[in-house]
């Protein structure tokens, strides 16, 4: 079971009978079911609040747009695309979502699973370097909710270890699916309603620059060219970027501008991890590691299954 630090105990609600046993009233007004909210993230247009389920008594999460945006179709629209991707992938490491609503002004949210933990990203800054075999098991988790989302015709395509949440009690989620890409059931794709995910997307107003250059880092480059018959590969590129990092403490293209990085990510072949650390390096990994950050996706593993398979390898 992966272990890492736990969040403050005060973090951790208590249940309580009091809780358990209390009737439901008469009459329940759903337009009343939450309370107690707080924002615990804002995005550029979206802001995820803790609040308290009265009718479940449980604190959940709470997505909505932000105000200037609520009424925005296409921001609406992404909205829903993420709140139903993410309830329809009903897997062991995706959050489960709970409700699809309006509010009192009739603008789109949805509730989800509030989980205690930290990202990946925040794992990793604190710069230490865990047991290897902690953090590839937390790749292995991530992978098979890849798998099991590409296996439903799901690619995520914003797969960073900020969207990687580890949670106290051996939790491994894969967050944020607002940038996930679909098909008709034939396999061609919708008309692009929405912005496919690129640079243009990021939230620099959340961030800044400097995690802008970070999420850059991980998009593969056929994201990057918004290359129109992108598919599930994209998310073996991502998912390699990360076993780099994990194995040599680097970002495979790093640079001072957004513009240096997308250079390197199309032009430049990253150097093996091993080159850059003085900890050991398993080969297998490393290997496996440059097969998944191959610039043309034909030269990828074709398959998660198949990246599992060597990561699972004792």
């Amino acid at each position: 079971m992966v272990q890492f630090p736990e969040p403050p105990k005060e973090d951790y609600a208590s249940v309580y009978i009091e809780d358990t046993d209390r009737p439901l009233p008469g009459r329940v007004d759903t337009r009343l079911r939450y309370a107690y909210f707080k924002t615990i993230a804002r995005g550029g247009k979206s802001i995820i609040q803790v609040c308290k389920d009265l009718q479940l008594s449980r604190t959940i999460c709470y997505k909505s747009l932000r105000e200037e945006l609520a009424d925005d179709p296409i921001e609406q629209q992404r909205l829903l695309r993420e709140a139903r991707v993410t309830a329809m992938l009903q897997h062991p490491n995706t959050i489960p979502t709970y409700e699809l609503g309006r509010d009192r002004s009739g603008h789109y949210y949805f509730t989800m699973k509030y989980v205690h933990g930290y990202t990946l990203r925040e794992l990793v800054d604190r710069g230490e370097r865990h047991e290897l075999s902690k953090l590839v098991e937390v790749l292995v988790q991530i992978g098979q909710a890849l798998e099991y989302a590409h296996t439903h015709g799901v690619a995520h395509r914003d797969l960073k270890p900020a969207n990687i949440l580890v949670g106290p009690f051996g939790e491994v989620l894969l967050l944020d699916w607002g940038m996930a890409k679909v098909w008709h059931p034939d396999g061609t794709q919708a008309q692009p309603t929405l912005p496919d995910a690129s640079i243009d997307d990021e939230d620099l107003s959340l961030t800044g620059q400097s995690r802008l250059q970070g999420t850059v880092a991980y998009m593969s480059p056929e994201q990057i060219t918004m290359d129109p018959g992108i598919d599930y590969r994209t998310d073996t590129y991502s998912l390699g970027a990360i076993l780099y990092e994990i194995l040599s403490g680097h970002m495979p293209s790093e640079g001072l501008t957004v513009d240096e990085i997308v250079h390197k990510t199309l032009k430049v072949e990253p150097p093996k991890p091993s080159t850059l650390t003085e900890l050991e390096v398993p080969e297998r990994l490393e290997q496996l590691c440059m097969r998944c950050l191959a610039k043309d996706p034909d030269g990828r593993p074709a398959h998660m299954r198949d990246v599992l398979g060597e990561l699972q390898v004792d």
